[in-house]
């Protein structure tokens, strides 16, 4: 428990003051390693592009937290990783690395004794070593084929030894890493998604095709159709819309309340091709469901038809979407 003059004292501690000069401090050190980036980074993702078999990222303490999400990352991006915690290397898990690999090796001080295995151990079979330390006459760069130095700033503990910038930095040049080798890669949007099937970003990545109601459900009419007929189509599909096609069943048109109303004294007698909005806005069947719906929302409409390849002039639908498909399924 703190003593009553520590009480006292906290009475007056500006938290948001303090959360703030933690915040400028980590941005400042990523500013600082921003203007470090330089050829070694260049080597490094040539290094990485090149390897063979797998990326094995260690890192002990703070810096192994660190190089999990880094490993996660690459291999989220196109790039098979894995995380190799050092201490438990030399109980086995060295078996986890080979040659074909390429071992990226984290630590601020460069100097952290349990890392000395593995590098030893890739100096031996000849794996790359890519080290990332703030100390050049370290252990780590010392060994490293391919050394990248953090700048030397304060961490944000008061007492400069709980990792914060020192640790941000290495989450930032991991994710520069990560990024720049998957654009290197040419890595797809359709391979991203393969690689994440599930949760919200499988969902955004997923094709409109594969959220949309299909065939079955299309409320269509003929060009030469009533407006009763159309309106009972409208409200019997709940989508609040039509859409009228030609005698090839190639859409032209689409009747929405707007267009009701707009030609309220005449629907008694006007045909669909009298009332509807010629060339409607549509979704390719292979949109990613997260750019539907940011279409949807720009566009200030609720539901659109799905298509094969608007770009290619009229088309047959093949489907509709509603916004609320997407709201429904997680999408925001």
């Amino acid at each position: 428990m703190p003593e009553p003059g520590e009480q006292a004292s906290l009475a007056n501690f500006d938290c948001i003051e303090r959360g703030r000069s933690v915040i400028t401090a980590e941005q400042q050190a990523l500013a600082a390693l921003a203007d470090t980036i330089d050829e070694s980074f260049t080597a490094a993702c040539e290094a990485i592009l090149a390897t063979r078999r797998q990326l094995a990222v260690t890192g002990m303490g703070k810096s192994g937290h660190i190089g999990r999400k880094i490993a996660a990352t690459f291999a989220a991006t196109g790039t098979p990783s894995i995380f190799v915690h050092p201490s438990e290397a030399g109980h086995g898990d060295l078996g986890m690395v080979t040659t074909g690999d390429t071992l990226l090796v984290l630590s601020n001080s460069g100097n952290t004794a349990e890392l000395r295995t593995i590098l030893r151990f890739a100096r031996l079979n000849k794996i790359p070593i890519i080290g990332i330390a703030s100390r050049k006459n370290s252990l780590v760069c010392e060994l490293a084929d391919i050394p990248i130095l953090l700048p030397s700033v304060r961490e944000a503990c008061a007492a400069n030894i709980a990792p914060t910038t020192s640790t941000t930095m290495q989450l930032a040049l991991g994710d520069a890493l990560a990024m720049t080798v998957m654009d290197m890669r040419g890595v797809s949007k359709n391979h991203l998604q393969r690689l994440h099937p599930a949760g919200s970003i499988g969902l955004a990545l997923a094709p409109v095709s594969e959220l949309m109601h299909g065939a079955d459900r299309l409320p269509l009419v003929d060009t030469h159709a009533g407006m009763p007929e159309a309106i009972s189509v409208m409200t019997s599909g709940c989508f609040g819309l039509a859409g009228v096609v030609d005698q090839t069943g190639v859409l032209v048109g689409i009747i929405t309340d707007g267009d009701l109303r707009r030609r309220f004294g005449v629907l008694s007698t006007a045909f669909a091709h009298e009332v509807m909005t010629s060339s409607p806005k549509v979704i390719p069947a292979d949109m990613p469901a997260g750019e539907a719906l940011v279409f949807l929302n720009d566009s200030k409409i609720t539901a659109a038809f799905v298509v094969e390849d608007p770009t290619t002039g009229p088309q047959v639908p093949l489907g509709i979407i509603h916004i609320h498909d997407l709201l429904r399924h997680g999408l925001n």
